[in-house]
Formats: C-alpha cells, structure tokens, sequence
C-alpha cells in the first residue's frame, strides 16, 4: 500500500513510540479476546460484541500507524515494518479463526498456539531496526550467512575423497544396480565426486564466492562506520545497496549448485559471469 509521503515534519522517535504502544495493544486485546473463550461460559452477547470491537479497533489502529511511516524513510525499513505488521495480521486473522472454530471445553493447544504466535509476532517489534541504515544492515547480515553457508558447504565436499563422496549407505541406486552388475566391477559411484579437471575448475570459483563474501563485509563495515540516513539521496543509495546485495546469496548458491558432481560447466560459466557483474555493480555504487 502507499505510505503517508506527507512526511516534513515527520518525526521518526514519536512513529516508533505510536507503533510500539499499537502493537502492545493488539498483544493486550489477543490475550483478552483467548481467555475469554478459554473456558464455559460463553461471553454474553454484548461482551463478544465489546471484545470484537475493542480487538478490531487495535488492529486497524496498527495498520494505521504503520502507513504514516513514509517510503522516504527508507524503502528497507518500510519493508521491513511491512513484514512484521502482516505477521500480526496474519496471526490476529488465524487466532480468531481457531477461535470461531473450537468446541468451547477447554482451552485447546491449537487456541494456545495461536495467541502465542501472535505474541511472537508482536515482540518481534522490539527488534526491529531504528532506521533505513539498521535496516540495510539487516539485509547485509541475511546475505552474508547465506553467502558464508554456500562456500562450507562447497569446502566440505572439496575434502571427501571418491570413495567418502558417497557411500553405499547414502546411494539410492547401490541395490538396483548391485542387482545388474552380478558381481562385475563395481560403478565407483563416478558422478558422486570431483574429477581433477572439475578440481581446476573450483579453485577459481571458490575464490570468487569468498570474494563475494568479502565484499559483503566490507560493506556492512563501511555502512556501520558511514552510513547516513539524512539526506533522500543517501537514504536511496542504502536501498539501491540494499537490492543489489540481495541478488549475491542467490548468485553464489546458483555457482555453487553447478559446481556439484556431475559438474555442469555451462552453467559454471554462466553464473561466473552473473556473480562477477553483480560485484561490478556493488563496487560502482560505493564508489
């Protein structure tokens, strides 16, 4: 939806006072609104009414407040405020459909679960960035643990040796094809493990998924020390950082999934390619 761009005289403290006391609210009237079905008697008629008024009433009140916060606030951040608002809604909609649908006994797990998840998704608030720069922070951060998994795992395999690549356990195909082979040789399993053409390949690869890493946290470290969120331009440039370091992770895993035996090297070739323009594209920005 479209943000409040009326935003000169915006303040952003007195926006996260105003969204912190909406989302403790709708955490408030999610806990009345469970424990007033929790047990026999059902509410009368007029204090379902009052309770679904007053529920209601909290959760537009949140939606509200969270369309004050402009897009020139940051485009990282507005996400970011967008993702944990639809998480309320989405748990606020859920618990309220468990609630419609559960015998009034008891107090069900399914009805527990539910108000715990919107508890969880309101306290997830507390954590979320200040500004657009925390916020493309946070996004660096994401990037560089995916990016950090990918080169592991490549280095794990790079240390099997053929014949720990897979053993027979693992193989999927060892019986069937024991069956046929009658006691003829054994298949080696040759499309489980690195050919030394393949090894000369990763090499490069591996380098270059480390470099990408690399220039994930030289740019979360020039971000910490540089970053500024006073002027639109800096504040478009963050999110401009933001996207394009997006596009990394995804880039290293795409490499990554070529470089497994059997080795495609078309493919190889072409997100090397991709990995390295994307690199290009980071480095023009910070210049």
């Amino acid at each position: 939806g479209e943000s409040n761009e009326s935003d000169g005289a915006f303040n952003l403290s007195n926006f996260w006072d105003t969204l912190n006391q909406a989302v403790k609210t709708v955490s408030q009237e999610a806990t009345k609104l469970s424990l007033a079905f929790s047990k026999p008697p059902l509410p009368s008629q007029q204090d379902v009414e009052k309770l679904a008024d007053s529920f209601l009433k909290s959760v537009l009140t949140l939606s509200t407040v969270y369309y004050w916060l402009p897009k020139s606030q940051g485009v990282s951040l507005r996400r970011q405020v967008r993702d944990a608002t639809v998480e309320v809604l989405e748990g606020v909609a859920q618990l309220a459909e468990v609630i419609l649908s559960s015998p009034l006994q008891s107090l069900t797990q399914e009805q527990l679960t539910s108000t715990g998840g919107v508890w969880s998704a309101c306290d997830q608030f507390a954590q979320l960035p200040q500004d657009n720069k925390a916020a493309v922070l946070v996004v660096l951060s994401a990037q560089i643990g995916v990016v950090k998994d990918a080169i592991e795992e490549i280095e794990q395999k790079d240390y099997c040796t053929p014949t720990q690549a897979l053993s027979e356990a693992d193989d999927p195909f060892s019986d069937v094809l024991d069956d046929d082979q009658e006691g003829g040789e054994p298949r080696g399993n040759q499309d489980t493990y690195w050919s030394e053409m393949d090894r000369r390949v990763i090499g490069p690869c591996q380098g270059l998924m480390k470099a990408s890493a690399a220039c994930l946290r030289k740019l979360t470290s020039a971000i910490k020390a540089h970053g500024d969120v006073t002027t639109p331009q800096n504040l478009a440039q963050l999110d401009d950082l933001a996207d394009i370091t997006k596009e990394i992770s995804p880039g290293v895993d795409d490499l990554a999934l070529c470089l497994y035996p059997p080795m495609d090297y078309s493919g190889v070739e072409t997100n090397v390619s991709k990995l390295a323009a994307l690199l290009k594209k980071v480095l023009e920005i910070i210049r």
